[in-house]
């Protein structure tokens, strides 16, 4: 089931897993390019009763309560990138020899013969605010482009749509990498590697190998972090086109075929002629907001995948001057008595709070929520030097206690011990009391939010009101 023409598809049996964000969409199209369409989904609830009454009123079949069983004659199975590879379905269709494919595996089977090529991004913190930057340099280029993926458009509907691009800045998971067998970008990035999502993938190196796919087949750069050695590690084990390169990015001096930062200029010497003795000014690090070093490296991986489609450098400035972050990503919320308060909520892992850390001399750090199985100790210990003080919230805070108690037993500790949304207004005076001028209150809470608030989101503005009242208060 190759060239996704529309007769390829006409009578053929596919079973959608799942009647998620992405099941309904792939549900709709696939019965309008013919096929028989089948949606299987565990759930079998109100919200998705309702959801399946509305496909089939299209004449989609809908079973629920049954996620486990592979309907007869299933020619192909297309999933939503939550299931688990272990799941008994999947069993079922190894056993009977039936392809599964992710959202992203059937965008990239549905694109036309003239479809804009893919600049891909994946890693386990960065992608999203990495991708936003590539298209916003792309637009500088004066491309017709978009960020999809996780984020933006669905890239089905960029896939399928109107719009006409010349090259898409798109964000992958691990999850949908899994499920994307034929996938095959321009240029791709791995901005990083640690332990996340460890219960679905069933181990570091499953994921990492679900990582390093995005490099398969990839025609002119694999990008990778020299800082970083498991992703120079995924670039040499994929197998790539003839004459594809190894680019890579770091805070550091670039070395030929890589980018980097000299004296507060980023600049590339990889797309260059004559890398050995030249390089090229792209931006100064004050273009890129914020520019806390992980941020720096989020921009230098977006110019090099910019660059390896062959934008030019102005475009580069133009493009990191005009991007905004996302709400919640290190956003500097006011001073109050000359103290700067800062909340990335978004830091959900213990991976994206230490390069939250990282990004300030003298914290006073609000951390603490839901774990999901994390160990917080090297992130303390690498982190302690920077440090005045730590209030911890939240349902898992005493795995982070003890590890401050084990790797930085001279700052000081409040535990909080409430997990109710009002937590966050005691939190943040306990962190103004603690405080000193010069100082920074970090919201990093290196857990997730779900054990007090709705997401990361709730939480950012919780942390925000409450600076708010301070402030009028000071």
């Amino acid at each position: 089931m190759g060239s996704g023409q529309v007769t390829d598809w006409q009578g053929k049996n596919v079973t959608v897993a799942g009647l998620g964000v992405s099941g309904i969409p792939a549900a709709k199209v696939l019965h309008g390019l013919g096929a028989k369409v089948t949606v299987v989904n565990d759930g079998d609830d109100a919200r998705a009763r309702a959801q399946a009454e509305e496909l089939q009123a299209l004449g989609i079949a809908v079973r629920l309560g049954d996620g486990d069983t592979l309907p007869a004659g299933t020619e192909l199975i297309v999933t939503s990138p939550g299931w688990k590879p272990d799941k008994p379905l999947f069993a079922a269709a190894r056993e009977a020899d039936v392809p599964v494919w992710g959202d992203v595996e059937l965008a990239w089977q549905l694109r036309g013969p003239d479809a804009a090529p893919w600049l891909a991004v994946t890693g386990t913190n960065g992608k999203t605010t990495t991708v936003q930057m590539l298209a916003s340099i792309l637009k500088a280029a004066g491309l017709r482009t978009a960020a999809v993926g996780n984020i933006g458009i669905s890239l089905l509907d960029a896939v399928l749509g109107e719009e006409q691009y010349d090259v898409l800045a798109v964000e992958l998971s691990s999850y949908q990498l899994h499920w994307a067998p034929s996938l095959r970008a321009h240029s791709a990035a791995v901005l990083n590697l640690a332990p996340d999502h460890l219960d679905w993938h069933g181990s570091m190196e499953a994921y990492a190998r679900d990582k390093g796919r995005i490099y398969e087949g990839n025609r002119v750069a694999c990008v990778y972090n020299v800082a970083d050695k498991a992703t120079e590690d995924l670039v040499r084990e994929a197998d790539v086109e003839e004459g594809c390169r190894a680019i890579g990015f770091t805070l550091g001096t670039p070395a030929p075929s890589q980018l980097g930062v000299v004296e507060g200029i980023l600049v590339d010497r990889a797309f260059v002629e004559n890398r050995q003795k030249n390089a090229q000014e792209l931006a100064e690090v004050s273009d890129v907001n914020p520019p806390a070093p992980h941020n720096i490296a989020n921009a230098l991986a977006a110019a090099a995948l910019a660059r390896a489609y062959g934008v030019p450098p102005k475009a580069v400035r133009d493009g990191l001057r005009a991007f905004t972050p996302d709400a919640h990503r290190i956003a500097h919320v006011a001073d109050v008595d000359g103290v700067a308060y800062v909340d990335d909520s978004k830091a959900t892992n213990t991976h994206a709070a230490e390069a939250s850390l990282a990004a300030y001399e003298s914290i006073v750090w609000i951390a603490g929520g839901l774990a999901k199985g994390a160990v917080f100790e090297e992130l303390v210990a690498k982190s302690a030097k920077r440090l005045r003080a730590a209030v911890l919230i939240g349902a898992d805070r005493g795995l982070i206690r003890e590890a401050l108690a084990r790797h930085a037993p001279e700052v000081p500790v409040v535990d909080l011990d409430r997990t109710d949304t009002g937590a966050m207004l005691a939190a943040v005076q306990e962190a103004k009391r603690l405080a000193q001028p010069g100082d920074t209150v970090l919201l990093a809470p290196a857990c997730a939010s779900m054990d007090m608030f709705a997401n990361y989101n709730q939480r950012g503005d919780a942390f925000a009101e409450a600076v708010r009242e301070l402030g009028a208060g000071a």
